[in-house]
C-alpha cells in the first residue's frame, strides 16, 4: 500500500505557520507546492489555501481533514516567493498566513460565505413570520443571515431564525466562490460555411432586399487579419454595431439564421499604451549624469546595493531609464518601486514612451480584478519586463529579476504599519534582490539617516549627483517668522504678506505655485468660544476633524463621523469656531485672495479614485491649474516645468511632532517640496513660514547642507540609543478595559526587563491612546547591534505567547512591530 500523502498548507489567517491536510488519491496528480486548494477549517468554514510542502509524515492529531478541491492547474506561488515569505514572517514576527494575505490580490483568495436555505416544511405548521421567511428564501434561493434579517421586515427576526434552525426548518450551508472572474467581450464572426469567398458573394446577392444585413456582413468580412482568409474575420460586437450603425435586432436576425456566430472572448482589463506612447530610445544624458551612471555600474561590481544621492531635479528618473534599458536588453526584469501612487501617473508615461507595453503597473488604486491580471501575467510565458508599483509590488512572481530601483528610498510610506506583516518595502526589496541575484539602486535627494550611514560605512555603494538637469539652479529660500509677522500685522489669515505677494507675482507671469500644508481637512477641531468644549470621537482619544466640503466632523482613525453641530453640546452656545487649518481651509482662503486663479487640492480626501489622481496631476502638468495645495503627496518626486514658487505654510507642526525621526522627516519633507520649485530659465523661490526661524532643521534646509544635518542627527541617535546604532521592537497592547490593560502591560514589561534590563521602555500610551474603543499601551525594546537579534525576538515572541495562553490576559490584543518607525 502506498504511503498516504499529506500537504502542509498556508491559510490567509494570523495563525501558526501551516496546517496539514491529507491528499485524496484522485487529487495527488494535481497537488504541488504553490497551487491553491479548498480546505475546511474549523467547524464548517471553507478557505482557499496555498500548498506549502508535501510529505508522508502523519500529523499527531486524531483526525486529518482531506483537501476538498484543487483550484489551479499550475502554481501561483513560486519557490522564490515562499523563500521571501519565510524571511518576512521570521524577521517581522508574524505568521505565513499574514504574509499570504498581503502578498496575494484579494481575487486570488477565497473564503466561504454562510448562507441560510429552507428545508422541507409543512406550511400548515408555520407562523406568519416563519412563512414570510420561507417565501423570501424561495424567491432568493439563498441569503446570508444578515441579508435575511434585513429583507424580512420582521421585528426581532433572529429569535425566529434560531428557532427554525433548531427545528430543521432552515439549515446553514457554506459556499465558496472565486471573487475574480476573467473579463469577456462578445465578438462576431462569419459562420464557418460562409468563410468561403464564393459562398459569401452568393449570400450577399440573396440579401439584396436587406441592405442593413448586407452592410453588417461586409463589415465583418473586412476585418479579416489574413488576406483572402475570411475565417480570420472577427470584430467586437459593440464596435460592429457602432461602425455599421444598425440596430441589434439586425444582428440577432443573422445570428438566428446561422449566418454569423457570437463568441465570448477573454480580454484584458489592463489599459494598453496610448498612441502617444511610441517606443523610442532613452533621452541622451548630460555629462554629469553619464559620469554618475558609470559610477553606479562600477559600484555594482563590488556592492549589491548602491545609494544614488542626487539633488532634486538632477534627472534621476532619466538615469533610471538608461539602467532599465540595459537590464531589459540583457533579458532581465526590473522592479521600480515608488512610495506614492500619485507618482505612478507621471512616471508611467515616461517609461511607456521608451518601453511601451513592456511596463506593468501595480498598486491599490487598480481594481482587484486588474491586480489579479497583472499577477497572472507575471506568471505567464510573456511577463512584464518592468513593474512600476508601490510596496506591494515586491510580492509579485518574478522569473528573472535583475534590478530593483527604490525611488525616494527615505519615504516612510514604504513601511506597512497595519495590519501585519509590518514590513518595510525598501529593506524587503534588498532581501528579495539578494535571493534573486539582483542589484538594488536606492535613489533620493534626502537619504534616510540609516541608509546614508550604511553608504558612508561601505556596506552600500555611494554615488553623488549634485548638479541639476539643464543647469537649473537650486531655489532660493526665504524664511518668514510668523510670530514677528503677526506682531507687525503682516499676516492675513494663514498667509504672510511675503507669500501673498509672491503668489500674485507668479500668477501674473503665468507661472505655477505649490502650497504645502501637511494636514488635510478644513480644521483639526471645532471649539466652543464660550466654554471651550471640543467634540471628540466616541471611540478614539482624538478630536474630530472638520471637513467643510461634506459638512462633517470626522475621526481620521476609525471613520466615525457626524454632521457639523449647530450648537455646543456642553453649554448650548452657537458660537462654534474652527481651530487650526488643513488643506481644505487653505484652498478656501486662497479663493478670497485670488478669485480668478484655478486652484486644486491634492490630499487623501480629494484623490480617493485613480482618475482623480490622474486628472489633478495631468491638469497641473499641462498648466491648467495655477495653484496646487497639498499634503506630503506634493513632495514626492513630482516634476513640473512651470512651478516657480513653493510655499510651506506651517513648518512647526512637523518640527514639534514627538518622534525621534521628527527632525529627519521635517528636513526631508521641506527639502523635497522645495525641490519642486524652479524653471529652466529662472531660479525658483521657496518661502517657509515658521515661528522657529532659528531651528537647526530650518537652518540646514536654507544652507542646503545635508552632511552637517546628517552628522548632527547621527550623534543624537548614538547618544539616545536609536537606529542605526540600536534596533527597535515596539509591542502594542490593546484592551477595552484600561485596568486589565495596565496590569498586563506592566507584567509583560517586567518579564522583558529580566533579559533586557533598562533597554525596555514603557509601558506608555501613544499620542492617541484609544482607538475604536480600545485603550492602547506600548512597550519599546531597544537592541544593541551586537546583541543576538533572533534570540531576543524569540524571547519577545514567547513572552507574548504566554499572554495569549493565560486565561486572564487572552483577551488583550498584542501586536509586534520590528523596525517600527
Amino acid at each position: 500500500m502506498a504511503n498516504q500523502l499529506y500537504a502542509d498548507v498556508i491559510l490567509p489567517l494570523a495563525l501558526q505557520a501551516s496546517y496539514t491536510y491529507s491528499v485524496p488519491d484522485e487529487l495527488k496528480a494535481k497537488v504541488e507546492p504553490g497551487v491553491r486548494v479548498v480546505v475546511s477549517f474549523g467547524k464548517r468554514k471553507l478557505y482557499s489555501a496555498i500548498v506549502y510542502k508535501l510529505h508522508t509524515v502523519k500529523p499527531q492529531v486524531s483526525q486529518v481533514k482531506d483537501i476538498l478541491q484543487v483550484i489551479d492547474t499550475s502554481p501561483i506561488v513560486l519557490p522564490g516567493q515562499f523563500k521571501l515569505w519565510e524571511w518576512i514572517a521570521e524577521y517581522y514576527m508574524c505568521s505565513l498566513g499574514e504574509v499570504m494575505k498581503a502578498a496575494l490580490p484579494s481575487g486570488l483568495k477565497m473564503e466561504s460565505d454562510t448562507y441560510v436555505a429552507s428545508g422541507d416544511v409543512d406550511e400548515m405548521d408555520l407562523t406568519d413570520e416563519e412563512m414570510a421567511l420561507i417565501h423570501l428564501l424561495g424567491q432568493k434561493r439563498k441569503l446570508t443571515i444578515q441579508q435575511l434579517t434585513e429583507k424580512s421586515g420582521i421585528k426581532h427576526p433572529m429569535s425566529i431564525i434560531k428557532s427554525m434552525l433548531e427545528r430543521k426548518l432552515l439549515f446553514i450551508t457554506e459556499e465558496i466562490e472565486a471573487d475574480y472572474q476573467p473579463k469577456t467581450e462578445s465578438y462576431i464572426a462569419l459562420a464557418p460555411e460562409y468563410s468561403d469567398e464564393k459562398k459569401l458573394c452568393e449570400l450577399i446577392d440573396l440579401l439584396g432586399r436587406a441592405p442593413a444585413q448586407q452592410r453588417l456582413i461586409l463589415a465583418i468580412a473586412s476585418q479579416a487579419t489574413i488576406p483572402n482568409d475570411l475565417s480570420t474575420a472577427r470584430v467586437p460586437r459593440r464596435t460592429l454595431l457602432e461602425k455599421v450603425d444598425v440596430s441589434s435586432s439586425v444582428l440577432k436576425s443573422l445570428i438566428d439564421k446561422g449566418i454569423v456566430v457570437q463568441e465570448e472572448v477573454t480580454t484584458s482589463r489592463l489599459k494598453p499604451s496610448s498612441n502617444d506612447d511610441v517606443a523610442r530610445n532613452p533621452l541622451p544624458l548630460e555629462d554629469f549624469q553619464i559620469k554618475a551612471l558609470g559610477e553606479i555600474k562600477a559600484q555594482f561590481g563590488s556592492h549589491d546595493v548602491v545609494l544614488l544621492h542626487g539633488v532634486t531635479s538632477s534627472g534621476k528618473t532619466e538615469l533610471y531609464i538608461h539602467l532599465i534599458d540595459e537590464m531589459v536588453k540583457g533579458g532581465k526584469q526590473v522592479l521600480y518601486l515608488l512610495p506614492e501612487i500619485a507618482l505612478t501617473t507621471q512616471i508611467i508615461s515616461r517609461l511607456r514612451k521608451v518601453f511601451g507595453d513592456r511596463v506593468g503597473v501595480y498598486h491599490s488604486k487598480f481594481s482587484d480584478a486588474e491586480r489579479v491580471e497583472v499577477y497572472l501575467k507575471m506568471l505567464s510565458r510573456e511577463p512584464y519586463d518592468i513593474i512600476l508599483g508601490v510596496r506591494s509590488s515586491i510580492f509579485l512572481p518574478y522569473s528573472s529579476l535583475g534590478l530593483i530601483i527604490v525611488d525616494e528610498e527615505h519615504e516612510n510610506t514604504f513601511k506597512q504599519y497595519n495590519p501585519a506583516p509590518r514590513y518595510h518595502a525598501r529593506d524587503t526589496a534588498i532581501v528579495l534582490a539578494k535571493q534573486s541575484g539582483a542589484k538594488v539602486l536606492l535613489g533620493t535627494a534626502t537619504p534616510a539617516v540609516e541608509t546614508y550611514y550604511n553608504a558612508r560605512g561601505g556596506k552600500y555603494g555611494l554615488v553623488n549627483m549634485l548638479e541639476r538637469y539643464s543647469g537649473l539652479e537650486l531655489p532660493s529660500t526665504i524664511i518668514v517668522d510668523t510670530r514677528d509677522a503677526r506682531k507687525r500685522k503682516r499676516m492675513k489669515l494663514h498667509f504672510s504678506d511675503t507669500l501673498l505677494n509672491a503668489i500674485e507675482k507668479a500668477i501674473e507671469q503665468k507661472e505655477q505655485v505649490i502650497l504645502f500644508q501637511n494636514r488635510r481637512g478644513y480644521a483639526p477641531f471645532i471649539e466652543c468660544a464660550d466654554c471651550g468644549w471640543v467634540p471628540h470621537c466616541e471611540h478614539c482619544d482624538v478630536t474630530l476633524t472638520y471637513h467643510k466640503h461634506t459638512n462633517q466632523l470626522t475621526c481620521h482613525y476609525c471613520g466615525f463621523g457626524m454632521e457639523q453641530l449647530g450648537s455646543c453640546l456642553a453649554c448650548g452656545s452657537s458660537n462654534l469656531q474652527p481651530k487650526g487649518f488643513g488643506t481644505e481651509k487653505v484652498e478656501d482662503e486662497l479663493a478670497l485672495f485670488f478669485p480668478n486663479a484655478i486652484i486644486e487640492r491634492i490630499d487623501l480626501d480629494s484623490t480617493r479614485s485613480r482618475s482623480s489622481y490622474e486628472r489633478i496631476i495631468s491638469g497641473f502638468e499641462q498648466g491648467k491649474i495655477d495653484i496646487l495645495v497639498g499634503t506630503q503627496m506634493v513632495s514626492k518626486g513630482l516634476d513640473f516645468d512651470r512651478v516657480s514658487l513653493v510655499g510651506i505654510l506651517n513648518a512647526d507642526n512637523m518640527l514639534n511632532f514627538p518622534d525621534f525621526r521628527a527632525f529627519e522627516r521635517s528636513f526631508q519633507l521641506i527639502t523635497q517640496v522645495s525641490g519642486r520649485a524652479g524653471r529652466k530659465e529662472k531660479q525658483g523661490l521657496v518661502i517657509i513660514q515658521t515661528s522657529q526661524p532659528d531651528h537647526p532643521v530650518i537652518k540646514s534646509v536654507v544652507d542646503k547642507n545635508f552632511i552637517s544635518f546628517w552628522e548632527w542627527q547621527l550623534a543624537e541617535r548614538n547618544r539616545y540609543h536609536y537606529p542605526p546604532f540600536y534596533r527597535l521592537i515596539r509591542i502594542s497592547l490593546k484592551h477595552k478595559n484600561k485596568v486589565v490593560l495596565e496590569a498586563t502591560a506592566e507584567n509583560l514589561a517586567k518579564t522583558l526587563r529580566h533579559l533586557l534590563g533598562e533597554n525596555v521602555l514603557g509601558p506608555e500610551p501613544p499620542i492617541v491612546s484609544r482607538v475604536q474603543g480600545l485603550y492602547i499601551l506600548e512597550i519599546l525594546v531597544k537592541i544593541k547591534r551586537e546583541q543576538p537579534l533572533q534570540r531576543i525576538k524569540d524571547f519577545v515572541g514567547h513572552s507574548i505567547l504566554m499572554l495569549r495562553q493565560n486565561r486572564e490576559t487572552v483577551s488583550v490584543i498584542a501586536s509586534v512591530d520590528v523596525d517600527p518607525y
